[in-house]
């Protein structure tokens, strides 16, 4: 598991590294969508995309990449936009309180902000800074890699469309502490939906220290599978969370009519909030352990016919 572990890591960087190269250029923009998909497909899973008759997780991701871009997926995909689509749905109690918005990065004056708090960009994916102490703070490395992420179009990469057109943000949300995990960080609780019917959630544990991540079922009984990325399952799994009808309901409002999405929360000190809608966990191109899982979690995403999308690949 380690040295599988290390190659996808590394793997990882070279194909991110030339990405960044070619899109630097201008050249990923000569490249029509399908085109990209294909061959990004091809090596990252060593494997031939079928389009025409996608049956795994992965390849419904890419489908969906291409033929099911509906406008307000661009709202969801927004950090700060989404806020209002929450609100509308299941309440602004579940939001995670906002301290500023900012078109850039000077901009924020560090003297009125608390002693904790979190920097994210509205537009990608990564584009996040965490402060837990201001004192100690590091602005040069925190401006480098904010203003490095507000430039990107991170729909140039995998071509996940819903990120195109975000106008870029940055926002600065109150740091979440769990007292009951003061060491381990906070948990992820990332529930896999499906027309607005999740199925299972994901747990990532010790986020950057010795990750695991467990998937369980709606009766929280784990599964013998484990993905997107490579990492072991828990020895330790989480106990079933005392909310967790509340957070299905959510899970159920914030999906519907959504071919997948993942509704990514957070229950902290008994209370749960919202933390991104993530259409395409690894951008489709994970997998599940053991991989038999790729097609059984793909077959419960039933593809929209293409016409109902006015959007339509380039």
């Amino acid at each position: 598991m380690l040295s599988r572990l290390k190659f996808y890591i590394n793997s990882l960087k070279v194909l991110r590294k030339i990405i960044n190269f070619l899109n630097n250029i201008g050249l990923l923009k000569l490249v029509p969508d399908k085109l990209f998909l294909k061959i990004l497909f091809k090596i990252k899973t060593n494997n031939k995309l079928n389009l025409n008759k996608p049956k795994t997780f992965n390849e419904k991701m890419q489908w969906l990449k291409l033929y099911d871009r509906k406008n307000k997926y661009t709202i969801l995909a927004d950090k700060y936009r989404v806020r209002k689509y929450v609100e509308e749905k299941i309440g602004s109690r579940y939001l995670i309180p906002l301290i500023g918005v900012y078109e850039y990065f000077n901009e924020i004056s560090f003297n009125k902000l608390p002693n904790k708090f979190v920097i994210k960009t509205t537009h990608d994916s990564g584009g996040v800074f965490i402060c837990e102490d201001k004192e100690k703070i590091d602005i040069v490395r925190a401006k480098t890699k904010i203003s490095r992420s507000i430039k990107r179009n991170y729909y140039n990469y995998w071509r996940e469309w819903c990120y195109k057109n975000i106008q870029p943000k940055i926002i600065i949300e109150e740091f979440l502490h769990d007292e009951h995990i003061n060491k381990a960080g906070l948990v992820d609780f990332k529930f896999y939906c499906f027309n607005g019917k999740p199925y299972y959630c994901q747990v990532i544990q010790n986020r950057g220290r010795n990750e695991t991540i467990d998937f369980f079922d709606m009766d929280w009984k784990r599964m013998p599978f484990n993905g997107t990325r490579p990492l072991p399952m828990s020895e330790n799994p989480i106990k079933k969370p005392k909310k967790l009808n509340e957070m299905i309901e959510i899970s159920e409002k914030l999906s519907e009519d959504i071919p997948f999405l993942r509704v990514d929360l957070y229950y902290v000190n008994n209370q749960i909030y919202f933390g991104e809608l993530t259409f395409f966990p690894s951008s489709g191109f994970g997998s599940f352990y053991p991989k038999r899982w790729n097609r059984k979690i793909g077959d419960l995403i039933e593809l929209p016919s293409k016409s109902s999308n006015k959007q339509t690949e380039r």
